[in-house]
């Protein structure tokens, strides 16, 4: 676990969330607040909704009910292309990468679209310090020695990794990752639970996992969702206690 300072003030907080489909609710009344500076894992099996409550707090789409709070601020009907400048940048479970690019075109690429000022007439020293920058994020995912390789040569694992350090060149305050180990190997898996840990050590990390025995040992906290609403909350060790966890989630697909 990191071991940054939190604040007593949540980063991010949800009120009475609720989320529906037509005549299908996906998500109903839930309510958590993400501490600064903590790593948070939100989990549950398939169908437990952790994929629209990221969707809801990524601004993805807007809830059905409920409210958005960051840093104090009302953000539940704030467009999702605003959210970078806001300090909240986000990893989705499918790779979003841009194939015919070096993994050091990507990340240079993102870095430009951050900078409002950035255009044909940028001064050549300010493109060189973009360039900087961009490897300087790809040594922190470990991805140093593939400047120049094209993220479609990239192995999975590499190209999650290569996304991740798209979503740090607005340098958040808020790391949002759903589902970062989906499809990894085993040796994947480790390098990429690995890499999430020292990016917590900076920054607040809220991920969406359906793998408990994976996020246990590195999470501060955790939650559990089950059939759309909020199960069970707190440390690992509070949730592993939980009876209600213990009778609809650890029997089951616990990978």
């Amino acid at each position: 676990m990191n071991d940054v300072t939190t604040s007593a003030e949540p980063i991010m907080r949800a009120e009475s969330l609720g989320m529906r489909f037509g005549g299908f609710t996906a998500l109903k009344d839930v309510s958590v607040a993400f501490p600064a500076g903590e790593l948070t894992a939100i989990i549950g099996p398939n169908g437990a909704g952790k994929s629209t409550f990221f969707n809801l707090i990524s601004g993805a789409f807007p809830p059905s009910e409920g409210r958005i709070y960051f840093r104090g601020r009302d953000i539940t009907r704030t467009p999702q292309h605003r959210f970078a400048r806001l300090g909240i940048a986000k990893s989705f479970q499918i790779t979003n990468v841009f194939p015919q690019l070096t993994a050091l075109e990507n990340v240079r690429f993102a870095i430009q679209c951050m900078s409002q000022r950035f255009n044909v007439w940028t001064p050549r020293g300010r493109f060189a310090e973009m360039t900087e920058r961009a490897a300087s994020l790809l040594q922190m995912v470990g991805l140093d020695q593939h400047h120049h390789r094209l993220a479609m040569n990239l192995a999975h694992g590499e190209q999650r990794a290569l996304e991740i350090a798209l979503a740090l060149a607005c340098d958040p305050a808020l790391l949002l990752l759903d589902e970062p180990t989906a499809g990894m190997s085993p040796e994947e898996t480790t390098a990429m639970m690995d890499l999430i840990t020292s990016l917590a050590a900076e920054r607040t990390v809220v991920l969406v996992e359906h793998k408990m025995k994976l996020v246990m040992g590195i999470s501060n906290r955790l939650i559990v969702l089950h059939h759309g609403e909020l199960l069970a909350e707190g440390t690992p060790e509070e949730v592993r206690a939980n009876d209600e966890v213990r009778r609809v989630y650890l029997g089951q697909g616990d990978r």
